[in-house]
């Protein structure tokens, strides 16, 4: 006798034929080696960007934007609303985890060189990815309209508006306008709930396809004597149920962060008001913002922090496009010059992310 769940998938079966996704998925092998647990992350990063979703949907239930409403609407979610706290904590932590798992991601890329052909197209929509989540914290901090994000915005708009030819634009383009107002803040929104997420799912479609049809990357230097087959474990259940593990993880640190250390309001947004101490941007943008303060104000006749734009803009094209100009990995040969490159890259960003921390 067949059992109440045995019906139903039956049932669904008959309409979706998830037999064929099964038999599908069945199929599907990941590589096993000592490298093998950075596939996770990238598990990691698409369940926070699920719950930022899920919790932003929460919140637009109840926020407010506008000059004069979004910072009282902030204060009614956090008092008034049940667990209206607990949701925009959440909601803040995960988008700071969210960043951490989409660089932890990326940096394993690079590093495994599993960006090589024909991963090309891969590795570009999950930097175009990458570079959206930047985005979402950029836009997500000013929607509370505190006295830190309205700052950070001004500085960090400032900076975009001292690029040559086309910086004054864009800074208008950002703002609204030539200041920092009410504007800015609902074209922020708009970025933030609409244009954003729609760019972000249409990438995570075509990038979750591509690694569908191309399968996990294996290392250029198989583990094992030569000629050894590689190891492997089925996609299904064996993969996917160590990712739910991982999951189920990342929420329990996460609720932690939450509970334990909420997140803050700060004071309503005084454009009036001169800019507080020690104003600093969120921290995957500190180690740009640091390094700018040390570029000297002149560089030849070029202004300092005109050079810093112009270089970081260099440097994360080169890095964007490095599966095009790495040819050695594209042949299967080490190249110690992506290796060095890489680990300076990191070494850079956590040294001068330190040094804004403290300074």
């Amino acid at each position: 006798m067949k059992t109440r769940f045995q019906k139903l998938y039956a049932w669904i079966d008959d309409r979706v034929q998830l037999e064929d996704l099964v038999h599908f998925l069945g199929k599907k092998y990941v590589p096993v080696h000592r490298h093998s647990i950075w596939y996770y992350f990238g598990g990691v990063a698409l369940f926070l960007f699920i719950i930022q979703v899920v919790t932003g949907i929460l919140l637009l239930l109840y926020y407010k934007s506008g000059e004069e409403l979004a910072f009282e609407s902030i204060q009614f979610i956090m008092s008034k609303v049940e667990f209206g706290w607990l949701i925009r904590s959440i909601h803040s932590w995960a988008a700071n985890l969210f960043v951490l798992a989409a660089m932890v991601h990326m940096f394993s890329v690079y590093f495994e060189k599993a960006y090589r052909k024909p991963r090309e197209v891969t590795w570009l929509t999950g930097m175009l990815m990458f570079f959206l989540a930047l985005g979402f914290g950029f836009s997500g901090y000013l929607l509370p309209w505190n006295e830190l994000a309205f700052f950070a915005t001004k500085v960090g708009t400032d900076i975009a508006g001292v690029i040559p030819v086309i910086g004054k634009p864009i800074m208008i383009f950002l703002r609204g306008g030539e200041d920092v107002t009410g504007a800015t803040l609902s074209r922020f929104f708009g970025f933030h709930v609409a244009v954003f997420p729609g760019l972000f799912t249409i990438l995570l479609g075509i990038h979750l396809i591509l690694v569908q049809r191309q399968g996990m990357s294996s290392p250029m230097h198989p583990e094992g004597a030569p000629g050894t087959p590689q190891k492997t474990m089925p996609f299904f259940p064996n993969f996917l149920l160590r990712d739910l593990l991982l999951w189920l993880i990342v929420l329990n640190v996460l609720a932690i962060l939450a509970v334990f250390f909420p997140w803050e309001l700060g004071k309503k947004a005084d454009p009036f008001a001169p800019a507080p101490a020690g104003i600093k941007p969120e921290w995957y943008f500190l180690f740009m913002f640091q390094t700018l303060k040390f570029i000297p104000p002149k560089i030849f006749i070029i202004d300092g922090e005109i050079f810093g734009i112009l270089l970081f803009g260099l440097a994360g094209v080169l890095w964007m496009l490095v599966p095009f100009w790495d040819r050695k990995s594209a042949r299967g040969e080490a190249n110690q010059l992506v290796n060095y490159a890489g680990i300076f890259v990191v070494l850079f960003i956590i040294v001068l992310t330190i040094v804004g921390w403290i300074v």
